[in-house]
């Protein structure tokens, strides 16, 4: 089922040019947005968990602040916020479209900031009131350069408070071993056919329903305007992830969770 159109009632602010989306439609468009996404998984639901796992165990404080970097529509904001009631999160992203569903189905406690963290500075520019207690991401952190994922990591780990905590879900290559890439990415492409929901979209459907939507028109145009095109000429590998966490100042860093090339990497300070 596709998401509905907006009405005129019960609606919320949604993008930068003024637009109006139903929190009901935005939900919608996310859940079909977490369906697509887990079409490249098969335990992404899991995977979620895993994360918010971490944060049980390591988070001193029931009240955490916590940056999502990569927030995509609030998909991990989401949960993280229902499993800890009394958390306040900062979720950035670049995309606008993708930050005004995120608005519209967020609620007070997270604070959804458009910024690009491949520029210097980014942190400062959120103007963090204290450190934050854990740094969290899914699936958004490959999309970057090797140097700037690497600087990303620095700066991130950096900021943490003493015992804080950085979690990363996503899709990190064991090294450059083209055996070990190619066996990984085998393992990774099996257990995305294992997920099973014929009403999902795929990723270019997804994209082309949402430029169809004429409640999204107003941010589908302000999508077109951001500086989204990049690409990875250098992919980090999990050695550039532990090495960058150590130098931010994490002082036990590793792999607590993969399948395939998949994998939820840890940094403690």
């Amino acid at each position: 089922m596709q998401p509905t159109s907006a009405s005129e009632r019960d609606v919320s602010p949604a993008s930068a040019s003024g637009q109006m989306l139903e929190p009901e439609t935005a939900r919608a468009w996310v859940e079909s947005w977490d369906r697509q996404q887990a079409t490249f998984f098969d335990d992404r639901e899991e995977r979620f968990q895993a994360v918010l796992d971490v944060l049980e165990h390591t988070l001193d404080r029931p009240d955490p602040l916590v940056l999502d970097l990569g927030c995509g529509p609030g998909s991990l904001t989401s949960r993280l916020l229902a499993r800890f009631p009394q958390a306040r999160v900062i979720a950035v992203d670049m995309d606008p479209l993708l930050l005004g569903l995120a608005r519209a189905v967020l609620d007070e406690r997270a604070s959804v900031q458009q910024l690009d963290l491949r520029d210097e500075g980014w942190l400062e520019r959120l103007a963090l009131d204290r450190a934050p207690d854990a740094v969290v991401s899914s699936t958004a952190l490959h999309w970057l350069d090797r140097p700037e994922l690497q600087s990303v990591l620095r700066g991130a780990a950096a900021a943490l408070r003493p015992s804080g905590v950085l979690v990363d879900a996503d899709h990190i290559p064991l090294g450059d071993d083209s055996r070990l890439v190619d066996l990984e990415s085998h393992l990774t492409r099996r257990s995305a056919e294992r997920y099973e929901d014929e009403g999902a979209l795929g990723w270019q459907q997804w994209w082309d329903a949402v430029a169809a939507a004429p409640e999204l028109a107003d941010l589908m145009a302000e999508r077109a305007t951001a500086a989204l095109e990049h690409e990875v000429q250098h992919r980090a590998v999990v050695q550039d992830y532990l090495d960058a966490l150590t130098e931010g100042g994490c002082r036990s860093v590793g792999v607590v969770r993969q399948v395939g090339d998949d994998r939820v990497l840890v940094g403690l300070r």
